[in-house]
């Protein structure tokens, strides 16, 4: 394990632990606010170490949590619960039922999901930090960027949804590494990678833009090297060849991506237009529950959804239209201004990423990286850092993600949504650090006389291996720049730990 790794992962254990710390002791300091949210009837008796897990780890069971451990617990039985897909509650109900099985006699099925809650993100927050390192080198092929924004990445925005009971821990593992794995070539373990990402979140069907862009690239870079050694007839057959292999991966590849979110619609259409529950199977607390909320279930004796009727039945569309209110432009009212005051750092982030990309690379943006022109060619090794042409497609990807996050989506979620899934917004925050911030050495310091903050061994100096704590310590002598992004990160960090851990509205 190199220097820079080890350091990331200390430095990701750390924040790790401080927000499981705080997120206990901020849920028991603050009252709970009454929130109009899911919140299913408890229907077992409490055990010997139950209220113990609750005073631990109840804050991490908020809003959205609650169905994800609804469905860990008890399957998918209300119509909304589709909304959120099946990956995440398996590992959890997974953990439960073996690493905690021994816990079974001190602990209820909920109390044991609330650990493994707690263990499940944690390990997989570290997973994700190592796939991010790791994508970032061979993207950016700039080290000192690629650890800044690994630094950063474990202090995002959307911290307390990388800890608590959702899919952006899993699905942002599985997406870095996923995305690693088809940089390095290993197409094949990046489509299952990537499939599996798709069976944690919806929006894993984008990351088909990659399998499309990356080995096309590839292609056009083959065809252009045996263009230029070889002649004859021989040539047109390579190039058949290359074309074709180009087709079918690319239709594999979506197939095998595309596959889990297919599935699942299936299976939700089973489940409701075609029933073999009846409502006497169903527990009366959650029944009750279900009349009392307007919940569909699942029910062999009554008359199928409406949706079941359309030409192409999905059930998570019509969740997102009809429990949601999601949709075009749906979110644009006057009442919505403070969410989306909320979401504007990270959507400032996105937009500053794509303008300063194309200010860069205007020319390479118009050809959108395939090709190369006159001046350009003969250059093997293109600049590294946060310019460099492998990042063209990162930046498109994560310009869909905001324009789709805005126009389309309840956009208050637009920090997490972009979080967990582009690296951009970490590339970019370190690009700009290690541009405009003295202290990091990038260039000539314009302050003489500051140094980061520094210690001895055995009468040697050396500087921390961890840059993020040497400027927080040296936060006053820092560039506004670096002010304004640290400010974001770790006042988002502790604001949502504050605010969603006691039911109170977040992103």
């Amino acid at each position: 394990m190199t220097m820079d790794m080890k350091a990331v992962l200390q430095f990701a254990a750390a924040t790790r632990c401080v927000t499981l710390i705080l997120q206990a002791v901020l849920n028991a300091a603050i009252p709970d606010h009454e929130a109009d949210a899911f919140r299913p009837p408890r229907t077992e008796e409490p055990l010997y170490l139950d209220s113990n897990v609750d005073w631990l780890f109840s804050g991490l069971s908020r809003w959205d949590a609650e169905h994800f451990l609804f469905i860990a617990e008890r399957g998918y039985l209300y119509e909304h619960n589709f909304a959120f897909f099946p990956l995440f509650p398996i590992i959890l109900r997974g953990l439960a039922d073996t690493l905690l099985w021994p816990l079974s006699t001190w602990l209820t099925v909920r109390g044991r999901l609330l650990v493994a809650v707690a263990l499940g993100n944690t390990a997989l927050f570290l997973l994700s930090v190592v796939a991010l390192h790791a994508l970032g080198r061979i993207v950016l092929q700039d080290k000192r960027l690629a650890l800044l924004s690994s630094l950063l990445y474990c202090i995002t925005p959307a911290n307390v949804f990388m800890t608590a009971g959702y899919s952006e821990s899993l699905f942002a593992a599985l997406t870095f590494g996923g995305l690693y794995l088809l940089e390095k070539g290993f197409t094949l373990r990046a489509c299952l990678a990537l499939s599996i990402a798709t069976a944690a979140r919806s929006n894993g069907l984008v990351n088909i833009g990659f399998l499309l862009y990356l080995p096309s690239l590839y292609a056009l870079t083959q065809i252009r090297v045996y263009r230029a050694t070889t002649k004859g007839h021989v040539k047109v057959f390579h190039y058949i060849f290359v074309i074709i292999r180009l087709l079918f991966t690319s239709l594999l590849g979506t197939a095998i991506i595309a596959l889990p979110f297919v599935t699942f619609q299936y299976y939700g259409y089973r489940t409701f237009c075609t029933p073999s529950l009846s409502l006497e199977r169903i527990p009366p607390a959650l029944l009750s529950l279900a009349e009392r909320k307007g919940y569909r279930v699942p029910d062999e004796n009554g008359p199928p959804p409406l949706w079941c009727m359309r030409p192409l039945p999905m059930l998570y569309s019509h969740i997102q239209d009809v429990y949601w209110d999601v949709g075009f432009l749906r979110y644009f009212e006057l009442k919505q201004i403070p969410n989306f005051v909320l979401a504007l750092p990270m959507a400032t982030l996105g937009i500053m990423a794509a303008y300063a990309y194309i200010q860069a690379n205007p020319e390479l943006c118009l050809r959108l990286g395939l090709w190369e022109t006159i001046e350009n060619k003969g250059l093997d090794k293109p600049v590294p850092g946060f310019f460099n042409p492998r990042v063209f497609v990162y930046v498109v990807h994560s310009s869909v993600l905001l324009v789709f996050g805005m126009l389309c989506m309840h956009v208050q979620v637009l920090t997490r949504f972009m979080a967990s899934s582009s690296p951009v917004p970490f590339w970019i925050s370190a690009h700009l650090l290690l541009l405009n911030e003295p202290l990091l050495h990038r260039r000539k310091t314009s302050t003489p006389g500051v140094q980061l903050h520094s210690h001895h061994h055995n009468g040697c100096k050396h500087t921390p291996p961890n840059p993020i704590i040497a400027l927080l310590l040296n936060f006053t002598a820092c560039s506004s720049i670096t002010k304004g992004i640290l400010g974001y990160f770790l006042s988002y960090w502790l604001l949502g730990l504050i605010m969603h851990c006691n039911f109170l509205p977040w992103t």
